[in-house]
């Protein structure tokens, strides 16, 4: 199923941790400068601005309260040469289109990254002489663009050339240099142990090179897997390999860990509904990881029986859903809760007559899973490892209400 993917453009992510030779500055269509936090970024769904039927990012905007997009993909031209392209046709140096979406997500005070690779196609790491010349080509799109953000999918055939993985990694080192500032993901294959030979290969470059991006991201789909509890022991095996390639703990090898799923169908026929994603989003904020991302906007909505029949299809998830069910998720990473098209206030709890309080929540304890602690006459139930959290100060935190006290 890889030329399919190919097509749809799978989300394999390599970013760059710094961006820009100047200032890096976002120009929104009011001519006010914006920046979202990293958190955002870290959040950005994959969205083809040309290709696959492009939804409309601002109604998505309206309908999620999503800020920041993942457009993809930046690769070299198909008859060749070191100058960006999207998707190998369109120059980035005389692009109309794709800037008019980048002008009206940041006129609704949104932002975007873009991603560069993806499988299939020719990359700028495979036709640049060299890394310094591969740079000065992705440095073209952050000038053009203004980027705050680039993401670097580095996937097959590319990352089974070592060379063009040294032109990648080395202009992401460069790049990360002389654009302080910018936020750099690296996007690669996922395994049931993380990630393969070839992707352990590139973090072996990166170690070399001094290169460390702000995460390290895997893709566990395609790859035989079934379901969160499958890509949750791939990301704790990933982290395992993070942690014996750059000498890491546990902790520091997940702050630069992060996930990059496929919503619904994928192209080896695996299912991940929205139920997955609610498992492997709790695994990802529970361990802190750096990024939490999918593939694609465009899959992010019903499939009709005449554009599914049982395909992967790259215009919609081939699962039940409403629209954009599945871009929440990036928002609840974000910390921020979505809109819902019907709000229901939540309940407050009714007091237990005869319920003592447990001991008084502390800013400096350390909790563990199932710990109880009461604050604001409230007992509350430990989710999963937390410190500094406020009970109740956010309704995807880690603490679970267990009513008055």
């Amino acid at each position: 199923m890889r030329p399919l993917r190919a097509c749809l453009g799978a989300a394999a992510a390599v970013g760059l941790a710094a961006a820009g030779t100047t200032a890096l500055v976002t120009t929104s269509a009011s001519g006010a400068t914006t920046a979202l936090s990293d958190r955002w970024y870290a959040a950005a769904p994959y969205l083809m601005p040309l290709d696959n039927d492009p939804p409309d990012a601002a109604a998505i905007m309206d309908a999620t309260g999503l800020k920041a997009f993942q457009l993809a993909f930046v690769l070299a031209p198909n008859g060749g040469g070191c100058s960006p392209t999207w998707g190998g046709t369109s120059p980035v140096s005389s692009d109309t289109a794709v800037q008019s979406v980048i002008s009206g997500i940041r006129a609704k005070g949104g932002d975007v990254s873009v991603s560069i690779g993806g499988y299939g196609g020719t990359k700028l790491g495979q036709t640049c002489a060299d890394p310094a010349a591969t740079a000065a080509a992705y440095q073209q799109v952050i000038t053009k663009y203004g980027l705050h953000a680039i993401d670097f999918d580095l996937e097959e055939p590319e990352y089974e050339n070592s060379a063009a993985i040294r032109n990648e990694i080395g202009a992401a080192k460069i790049l990360q240099q002389n654009n302080p500032g910018l936020y750099v993901s690296v996007t690669t294959a996922g395994t049931a142990d993380g990630t393969g030979w070839f992707g352990k290969q590139m973090l072996l470059e990166a170690k070399s090179q001094g290169f460390t991006p702000n995460n390290f991201s895997i893709m566990p789909f395609d790859g035989g897997f079934s379901g969160a509890a499958s890509q949750t022991t791939a990301l704790a095996g990933f982290n395992s390999i993070l942690q014996s390639t750059f000498g890491w703990d546990q902790a520091t090898a997940y702050a630069h860990e992060g996930f990059s799923g496929m919503n619904g169908r994928s192209d080896t026929g695996e299912y991940f509904t929205q139920a997955d994603f609610q498992t492997v989003l709790d695994y990802a904020t529970a361990h802190h990881m750096d990024r939490f991302t999918f593939w694609s906007l465009n899959r992010d909505r019903q499939c009709t029986p005449a554009d599914n029949g049982g395909r992967t299809s790259g215009t919609c998830s081939s699962v039940a859903q409403g629209s954009w069910d599945f871009a929440k998720y990036s928002v609840r990473f974000a910390g921020v809760t979505p809109p819902t098209t019907t709000p229901t206030p939540t309940p407050t709890p009714t007091p237990t007559p005869g319920v003592s309080c447990k001991a008084a929540w502390s800013s400096a304890a350390v909790y563990t899973k199932d710990n109880e602690v009461s604050y604001g006459k409230h007992n509350w139930k430990a989710k999963w490892w937390t410190q500094n959290e406020v009970p109740g100060a956010s309704e995807w935190g880690p603490w679970q209400d267990e009513g008055a006290c």
